[in-house]
């Protein structure tokens, strides 16, 4: 029989060793290939777990996403986010769900019709297995803040939703101060009448290091995010919004972001387009970009270099399952002062350091 003391001093061993692993567990992302759908995950040094956004139905970006979460270790998804209701973005819930338990979900108030307005839908048949998902379910607002566990001893983790359904954050006293010089200096476009204008909008914050998810935001909602007052701050990483569309990537909106590095969820022929680069490629900040896709809408010299690229497979359609699906990982440092991106498949990595240290 093992004594109290003994018993006493195992414990606190074995205490004292998860939270010295957690002091030094990197805060890790996942890009998962859902071939110009959303699904991006997050793995906190607590193994807290985030997926925001479940790309298609169908079988395939789930079995990508499960892949994903199972290499990491994980047996639950604590937090599924939202940001709108695209099928691209909650199509794959509720798959995913059947194989990997939920624990929250974080949703905008979902549409009582088709979110776009339109009314001849299959709105209603896509949405009802997400509906179905057993799982709680927390209304998302401008200033939501989603709660993380803290890992012992190391930097401030927060996912904080600056805007949704076309409201946002109020401006801080300090951002009050100085208006964006970019106010203005690009024109609108066309009112955009579906679900993307609503998309939540978050800023992933671990020490000084910051990562920009705003969905599929479209340009003018851009444009009200950064001007006349800069309200995301400037960020490490910039996820394109609506996998790089040119109705999307506002270059008030990238420019006033200030990214070190861009991730690109774009498909061979969703996503990536010109108008989209041109933006990047105007904003001086930016080291590097990462597309999970050769884009087959620009010429082959206008997409990031070759290592970089995680797939470059033309395929589309029902070829699209046989993409190898790589995938694009991320790992922050334990102190959040540096991050290393790189595509596994190709042995691409490369580590950059972050703004604020």
């Amino acid at each position: 029989m093992t004594s109290f003391p003994r018993l006493a001093l195992l414990l606190a061993l074995t205490v004292a060793s998860a939270l010295a692993d957690q002091k030094t567990r990197t805060l890790d992302f996942y890009w998962v290939d859902s071939e110009g759908g959303g699904s991006t995950l997050i793995v906190t040094p607590a193994d807290e777990s985030i997926l925001i956004d479940t790309g298609n139905p169908g079988g395939r970006d789930a079995s990508r996403i499960i892949a994903a979460a199972k290499a990491a270790g994980l047996r639950k998804i604590d937090h599924v986010v939202i940001t709108h209701f695209h099928i691209d973005h909650f199509g794959g819930a509720a798959e995913v769900a059947q194989q990997l338990p939920f624990g929250t979900v974080h949703e905008r108030a979902i549409p009582a019709g088709d979110p776009d307005g339109r009314k001849q839908s299959s709105f209603p048949l896509q949405i009802r297995p997400y509906r179905e998902i057993a799982a709680k379910r927390a209304l998302l607002a401008p200033g939501t803040v989603i709660p993380l566990q803290a890992s012992a001893g190391g930097p401030k983790l927060e996912l904080r939703c600056l805007a949704a359904d076309q409201k946002f954050v109020p401006p801080t006293a300090a951002q009050l101060k100085q208006q964006n010089p970019l106010t203005g200096k690009f024109p609108a476009k066309p009112a955009d009448p579906s679900d993307n204008a609503n998309s939540a909008v978050f800023v992933l914050s671990f020490g000084g290091f910051r990562f920009f998810d705003g969905g599929d935001l479209t340009w003018n909602m851009e444009e009200k995010l950064v001007t006349p007052y800069n309200l995301p701050g400037v960020v490490d990483v910039y996820q394109t919004n609506h996998h790089g569309l040119e109705v999307s990537n506002h270059p008030s909106l990238v420019q006033s972001l200030e990214p070190t590095v861009v991730v690109m969820n774009n498909g061979p022929k969703k996503g990536g387009q010109p108008g989209a680069f041109d933006a990047i490629a105007a904003t001086k900040s930016v080291q590097a970009l990462y597309q999970l896709h050769q884009s087959y809408n620009v010429p082959a010299e206008r997409n990031a270099p070759a290592a970089f690229v995680a797939n470059h497979e033309n395929l589309t359609g029902a070829d699209a399952a046989k993409c190898p699906a790589n995938l694009i990982k991320m790992s922050v440092a334990p102190d959040g002062k540096s991050y290393t991106v790189s595509i596994p498949a190709n042995g691409q990595s490369k580590t950059y350091q972050t703004k604020s240290k």
